[in-house]
């Protein structure tokens, strides 16, 4: 049987790259090299023990080590993370714990988002106060410029995006094997928070899981297995959501005809005056009152 996840560490770019920018909570600590690789080593002891008590079946005991760990290696260390927060995903899957096991997933896609803007894979947004910093530094003659020019259709906001920062690196910079580890990681990731969500249910976790599976259809190398998987998925799970949607909603609306007859009652009213029509067309929703169908 399988672990969960790879256990080889994937070599950082040089210590002196530029940081993602990160909220005001995480001024991140740097460790020197020496005391990272002491991190890193013991992190790495720990996943291999978790590793194997996950292919002996002791999960609990497995997800501890996980969590040890994780909390051993540095938080900029961000694939090592991806990888010990998918295995953590892949213990609670086995401990049928959906939530848990979707939030494990997620926290593996999001280290391995930090990553790609770290390595300048993806553009990483410009803080605020940088955005308004230029804002205000801008002479009359720049502002002058920019009003002369036609705007685009990005640039009168109807497609607009964040301004981006210049990547520490290109993606040419980038080894292939790096690409490919970041890659194997996210199809597992998305692979265990899809199923979680499928398994826990609710119209919120079933669409969700439909997005998962989609994104999986669109990423080329996924096994013939998994690929298999994720048809199956995207062709059962549509009607599956569905059927919430509308159970979800007709659960909602019941507790708004409770709440909605108790304000009426006073006036000699009640919710079977007010009829909801729905427009086909467009599936909106008016409301018809009909003062003959109040309540005695």
């Amino acid at each position: 049987m399988a672990s969960p996840g790879s256990t080889g560490a994937l070599v950082s770019p040089a210590a002196d790259a530029k940081q993602t920018a990160q909220p005001a909570e995480a001024s991140r600590i740097r460790f020197s090299a020496e005391e990272e690789r002491t991190l890193l080593d013991e992190s790495a002891q720990k996943k291999t023990n978790a590793n194997e008590l996950f292919n002996s079946g002791d999960h609990d005991a497995a997800l501890a080590q996980y969590e040890e760990a994780l909390s051993s290696c540095p938080d900029y260390r961000h694939f090592e993370r991806a990888v010990i927060h998918s295995n953590i995903s892949a213990c609670q899957l086995k401990l049928k714990e959906w939530a848990a096991a979707v939030k494990a997933a997620t926290a593996s896609l999001d280290s391995l988002v930090a990553m790609e803007r770290e390595l300048g894979l993806i553009p990483e947004a410009k803080p605020e106060s940088a955005k308004g910093k230029e804002k205000n530094g801008a002479t009359k003659g720049e502002e002058r410029d920019s009003q002369s020019k036609p705007k685009t259709q990005a640039e009168d906001g109807e497609l607009a995006s964040p301004d981006l920062e210049d990547p520490p690196f290109t993606p040419a910079d980038v080894p292939e094997a790096t690409k490919s580890d970041i890659k194997r990681i996210r199809i597992k990731a998305l692979l265990r928070r899809g199923r979680a969500r499928s398994e826990a249910g609710g119209w919120s976790n079933l669409s969700g899981a439909e997005e998962d599976y989609r994104t999986l259809s669109q990423i080329p190398g996924v096994t013939a297995a998994d690929a298999k998987t994720v048809r199956l998925q995207l062709a059962t799970l549509p009607p599956k959501t569905k059927a919430a949607q509308e159970k979800e909603m007709s659960e909602m609306w019941g507790k708004l005809r409770t709440l909605g007859d108790g304000i009426l009652k006073p006036f000699g009213l009640s919710t079977n005056n007010f009829q909801m029509v729905k427009d086909e067309a467009t599936g909106g929703y008016s409301m018809n009152f009909q003062g003959n169908q109040g309540s005695s």
